[in-house]
């Protein structure tokens, strides 16, 4: 192909990932991978891998404790999932090109019980995290050019994954509903012995004494 004519399709195409200026193709310099549970629905993080739209594969790109919020008294509503679901606990994942899959394993607390998910990254949704949009950003009163970086997944009783991207300053956009497998050689792969990672807080064994788990509501 010559050079006029590839200048000619990143001219048309310019959203596409491939004619994306910059270090594996992003327009910044890593994007963010993050987690977080609905209220009191604790959850241990085995695993979550990523692969980027050049097969590469970063393993454990983010493990550990999922963002969750447990207000006292039992005030927090855990049905559902947010309208703006912020970012989750994470770390950026630098030297990824945009993701084509995440795989997350992890152990829901509250059943208990471990799960595994394979999410696919649509094309469309690779190049919306590189598609730069103009955001009046409230932080300091500014219009600025923002990007969806941030890959946010939501996990929930049951094995459920939900999928977001969005940036500091942009509304979030919608990836996928996954539902994931339960782990049958338990947690850790079974070399714990069936033991979880941690005990429930006070505030989520208390919500779950009373309420139970809202399954169906993600």
């Amino acid at each position: 192909m010559s050079k006029f004519k590839l200048l000619v399709m990143c001219g048309v195409f310019g959203l596409m990932v491939g004619c994306v200026k910059g270090k594996n193709g992003l327009p910044y310099e890593g994007w963010r991978l993050g987690l977080f549970a609905p209220n009191y629905m604790q959850v241990w993080i085995e695993t979550a891998d990523a692969v980027d739209v050049r097969d590469r594969v970063f393993k454990r790109a983010m493990s550990g404790g999922a963002s969750i919020q447990t207000p006292k008294n039992l005030k927090g509503n855990p049905r559902g999932w947010p309208s703006y679901p912020g970012w989750g606990a994470g770390k950026y994942v630098y030297g990824a090109a945009v993701p084509r899959l995440i795989y997350v394993r992890w152990q829901s607390l509250v059943e208990p019980q471990t799960y595994e998910a394979y999410i696919v990254i649509p094309q469309a949704i690779q190049q919306a995290m590189v598609k730069p949009e103009k955001a009046f950003c409230e932080f300091d009163a500014k219009w600025i050019t923002d990007y969806r970086k941030g890959v946010t997944v939501g996990l929930a009783p049951g094995g459920i994954a939900k999928v977001w991207i969005s940036g500091p300053c942009v509304s979030p956009i919608e990836v996928a509903r996954v539902q994931g497998e339960v782990v049958k050689e338990g947690p850790d792969g079974g070399r714990s012995g069936g033991n979880y990672a941690l005990p429930l807080k006070p505030e989520t064994k208390a919500y779950i004494e009373k309420y139970g788990v809202p399954y169906g509501s993600w």
